[in-house]
C-alpha cells in the first residue's frame, strides 16, 4: 500500500482532507483516529502533527505527505517538495517593535530573534552573511519582544492583527512564501502509485481552476471565438442542425468565465453555458 502522511490539525488539516476526497479517497470521521486504510485505492493515510511529516517521509517511512512549504524547510530533513497545492498560504517575516530602528535583514546582526522556525530563519541568516542569536519558542512568539526574550522576531503572517497588537511591525524582504506542499523523500525513485496519487491531485488542482464553456455561434465568427477559447489543446467545434452554426466546447479559467462570456456574447456567440468540472486528467 501507498503510505501517505497527513496533517491531523491546524490550517493545513481540512483544506488537505477536502481535496483527498475530491481526489476519490477516503478520509477518517473521527478526528481521534490516527491511521486509516483506503483499501479501494491501496493507500495507507497516517494523520501526524504537521511539523513531524516533513522527518517521517524524509526518512523514507513513509512514501509521500502533505505540509507546508516553511515546516519542511525548517526540518531541513531528507524530503523535497513535488507539488504544491495552493492552500493554506502564508508569509514568513520579520517583525519588531515601533520605533525599533531595524530596516532589513542586515540590520539583524548582533540581536536576538525569538521564532518557532529556528533551522528556516539560521538558514536565511547564513545565506545573507549575518550572526545574531535564534531563540527557538512553541508559539506566542509575539510576546517575546515584550518580556525581553528578544529585540525581534520571525513567524508567519497572515492578516498581521496579533503583531500589531503586540506592538510590533514587519519590516524587510519576506523570508518565505509558503503554502501547503506534497513531499517524497529525496531521491526516491520513480513509482506508478506514487505517480497516480499526483495525477489525481493534478486533476483536482486543475478542476479547481477551470470550468468547462459550451455555446453556438455562426460558423464564419469560430475564428473570433476561438481566439477567445482556445482551451487546453484545441476546443472541440461540432455543426449544428441549423445550417451556418456550430457548437464550441472549450475548458477555460474560472476567474475569466465572465469576462470571456461577455465578448464571446458580444461576437454572436448565444446559449453559452458554464460547468464546473469536478475531475480530469490532462
Amino acid at each position: 500500500m501507498l503510505r501517505i502522511a497527513v496533517p491531523n490539525k491546524g490550517s493545513l488539516s481540512g483544506p488537505a482532507a477536502e481535496m483527498l476526497h475530491e481526489a476519490g479517497y477516503r478520509q477518517r470521521k473521527d478526528p481521534k483516529e490516527l491511521v486509516l486504510v483506503d483499501p479501494g485505492n491501496q493507500v495507507e493515510f497516517f494523520f501526524l502533527r504537521p511539523r513531524d511529516i516533513a522527518v517521517y517521509v524524509g526518512s523514507g517511512r513513509l512514501d509521500v505527505g502533505i505540509t507546508g512549504r516553511d515546516l519542511l524547510l525548517d526540518s531541513a530533513s531528507d524530503a523535497e517538495e513535488v507539488l504544491a497545492l495552493g492552500f493554506s498560504g502564508s508569509t514568513f517575516r520579520f517583525a519588531k517593535p515601533v520605533g525599533l530602528e531595524v530596516g532589513d535583514v542586515q540590520d539583524l546582526e548582533g540581536l536576538r530573534i525569538a521564532t518557532s522556525y529556528t533551522g528556516l530563519v539560521e538558514q536565511h541568516l547564513a545565506e545573507q552573511g549575518v550572526k545574531a542569536t535564534v531563540t527557538k519558542l512553541d508559539g506566542a512568539v509575539e510576546t517575546a519582544v515584550q518580556l525581553g526574550v528578544a529585540d525581534v522576531i520571525a513567524d508567519v503572517v497572515e492578516t498581521g492583527t496579533s503583531l500589531r497588537n503586540a506592538g510590533l511591525e514587519v519590516f524587510g524582504e519576506p523570508i518565505l512564501i509558503s503554502d501547503a506542499v506534497v513531499i517524497r523523500p529525496k531521491g526516491a525513485g520513480e513509482d506508478s502509485r506514487v505517480e497516480q496519487f499526483m495525477r489525481r491531485l493534478q486533476g483536482v488542482l486543475v478542476a479547481r481552476r477551470y470550468v468547462l464553456m459550451d455555446y453556438d455561434i455562426r460558423a464564419e465568427n469560430v475564428g473570433k471565438a476561438v481566439a477567445l477559447t482556445p482551451g487546453l489543446e484545441s476546443p472541440t467545434v461540432s455543426p449544428l442542425h441549423t445550417e451556418g452554426w456550430v457548437a464550441v466546447r472549450s475548458m477555460v479559467l474560472r476567474k475569466e468565465a465572465q469576462q470571456i462570456m461577455d465578448d464571446l456574447w458580444g461576437i454572436g456567440a448565444r446559449a453559452i453555458l458554464v460547468t464546473n468540472i469536478h475531475a480530469c486528467r490532462l
